[in-house]
């Protein structure tokens, strides 16, 4: 059966007054739950620099949490994510709406990953991340919906001209600037060992993926990995809000489809 670790860990940083960061996560609470509907872990960062960024990104971890307890037993995830996220949008939208003045151009980026069997099912929209870190090495599997991202792929860019335009701290896509969002979903196969990472760009930014990959993979303690990558955030920047959580894939249970549905493996 599939066993899991985590820990998740926010912080303000050294500059911001105040939090706009948002985490949640779904437990099981029995194994029977474990193969019907699996972990949820999610993590929305407010955009900076817009009203009620705090505001958005709670409203849309929140939506995203109760449209999976809700969610039928045995559903696929990706369709229920993308399904999830696209609602975390419109609520966001809603809030806005109901909000007046005061939460006008809120927004806020999303990622979000179930975990069921042996696979990982990851959505997000804007610059949180998800990693991968297997074998001491950490990759992105997730990629930043960013201007200088989006040109990097066109040929405009090369891949040191994107990581040091001005335009790479600028949104290409963000829940709630508009009434329906583009969502990049995608499924691993997870093995034990494997430890997913989900974060703002507070800690991608100033945190290279080659220290991610050896903090994580030094420390048993989750927690205190945890601890050690935010301090490294605020250490070399500390401008922004910082947010982990970290998934440690203890046992997975290997599966087959058969017409949509799975079995299991010996």
């Amino acid at each position: 059966m599939l066993e899991v670790e985590f820990a998740q860990l926010s912080d303000p940083g050294l500059v911001r007054p105040r939090n706009e960061d948002y985490l949640g996560y779904i437990r099981p609470s029995s194994a029977e739950q474990v193969r019907s509907h699996g972990w949820l872990f999610t993590l929305a960062d407010g955009v900076g620099g817009q009203r009620q960024g705090g505001v958005a990104s709670r409203a849309a971890v929140e939506e995203v949490l109760g449209g999976f307890r809700r969610a039928p037993a045995m559903e696929s995830h990706v369709p229920l994510l993308n399904r999830l996220v696209q609602a975390a949008n419109a609520r966001i939208c809603e809030t806005e709406a109901l909000a007046g003045p005061a939460g006008a151009g809120m927004s806020s980026t999303i990622v979000v990953c179930a975990l069921r069997f042996d696979r990982a099912t990851i959505a997000h929209v804007g610059d949180s991340r998800c990693y991968l870190i297997r074998d001491s090495k950490a990759r992105a599997v997730t990629n930043d919906h960013t201007v200088a991202n989006e040109q990097f792929h066109m040929g405009i860019l090369s891949k040191t001209e994107s990581q040091e335009a001005e335009t790479r701290h600028i949104l290409s896509r963000s829940l709630g600037t508009s009434l329906f969002v583009k969502i990049d979903v995608k499924e691993l196969q997870v093995q034990p060992g494997d430890v997913l990472l989900l974060c703002s760009d507070g800690l991608h930014g100033p945190v290279s993926s080659e220290e991610i990959a050896r903090t994580v993979s030094r420390k048993r303690d989750l927690n205190a990995a945890a601890q050690d990558l935010v301090a490294s955030a605020n250490q070399k920047d500390g401008s922004d809000n910082v947010s982990v959580q970290l998934i440690a894939v203890r046992d997975v249970e290997r599966i087959g489809m058969y017409r949509g549905r799975p079995y299991k493996l010996r």
